[in-house]
């Protein structure tokens, strides 16, 4: 493990695991990357000024006031009654402490809660309230209260890698299907077909300029139908040979439709350039849910932040577009 390794390790483990995104990075281990980078770190209102003078020991750096008013623990609550079963909340918790089914009442499990908000911005009927958490208030004392603290930042950690874990897995369980699906769909090349499209594939550009031959082919066949003076002889040969170039343009959607997927699945270069724009993108999509819920609530600091954070977001994203 390298000096740099180390040093995200350690800064990650002094931040809060909420897994927030208010820092404007999805998640308090790609922070930690990026503090070690030189980004700054006054940026975890969940930490507060704790963290950020263990984040400027660490670094060596000066300690500077946080961005945004620190944030006390904060549990999700749902008021039950009002809940539509959207699942949205469900969809953004990043450590998997919602309950629910679509059109079923949803419930937080507090004691995994962190307290994120992430829950609150997506909600289309604004039934989830933030509340201090009462393991927070049950904490009597400084020792109890890091206690707290510590368990909190330690199953924020392990559910938000197993959340990424399920999300992975089932993105290569989808992924496998497909790829089932469409070799199921895929008939077996006969020597004929081989003949006809060579020994390599054609690319995607060859295909399409196939398909608009057989399609000009298929509108001059359709004309010469439309001849009253046909006998049926050659009405059925013209028949033939429609049937005959439509199966062609159905292979060639066939073939299409395949190198699209493969070009889509395809890990081969770009993949760390990929991984960074979807980070940014999601960066972007969690401040423009946040800007919404604070102008749906009429909160002048709230939309101010949500703004901040947006602008922030858009930066990672066109940073992120344009490195090489």
């Amino acid at each position: 493990m390298t000096g740099l390794h180390v040093l995200i390790d350690t800064i990650d483990d002094a931040l809060p695991q909420t897994q927030c995104g208010k820092c404007g990075h999805p998640g308090c281990r790609p922070y930690a990357e990026a503090i070690a980078a030189g980004e700054a770190i006054n940026r975890c209102p969940p930490g507060g000024d704790a963290t950020v003078a263990r984040l400027a020991e660490l670094t060596g750096r000066e300690p500077t006031p946080l961005e945004e008013p620190p944030q006390p623990p904060l549990v999700a609550w749902i008021r039950e009654a009002e809940c539509i079963g959207c699942t949205k909340c469900i969809q953004a918790c990043p450590v998997d402490a919602i309950l629910g089914a679509a059109k079923r009442m949803h419930t937080v499990i507090a004691t995994e809660c962190t307290g994120c908000e992430l829950c609150v911005a997506p909600c289309p009927v604004d039934c989830i309230d933030l509340l201090p958490h009462p393991d927070w208030l049950a904490a009597d004392s400084e020792p109890a209260r890091q206690d707290y603290l510590d368990s909190r930042a330690r199953k924020g950690r392990q559910r938000f890698a197993a959340r990424n874990r399920r999300l992975a897995r089932q993105a290569d369980e989808k992924r496998q299907q497909r790829a089932r699906r469409q070799a199921s769909l895929r008939p077996t090349p006969t020597p004929e077909a081989a003949t006809e499209v060579g020994a390599s594939p054609m690319s995607s550009s060859a295909l399409r300029a196939s398909r608009i031959s057989l399609m000009a082919g298929l509108k001059r066949l359709e004309r010469k139908e439309q001849r009253d003076d046909l006998t049926g002889e050659e009405r059925a040969e013209l028949e033939r040979q429609q049937a005959g170039l439509q199966a062609r343009v159905t292979e060639l959607d066939r073939q299409l439709a395949s190198a699209a997927a493969d070009s889509a699945d395809s890990p081969a270069g770009g993949n760390q350039r990929r991984m960074a724009v979807k980070a940014a993108e999601q960066s972007l999509r969690k401040a423009r849910q946040q800007l919404a819920h604070a102008q749906r609530q009429g909160s002048s600091n709230g939309i101010a932040s949500a703004e901040q954070q947006l602008q922030r977001a858009q930066e990672m994203l066109d940073d992120a577009r344009t490195s090489d």
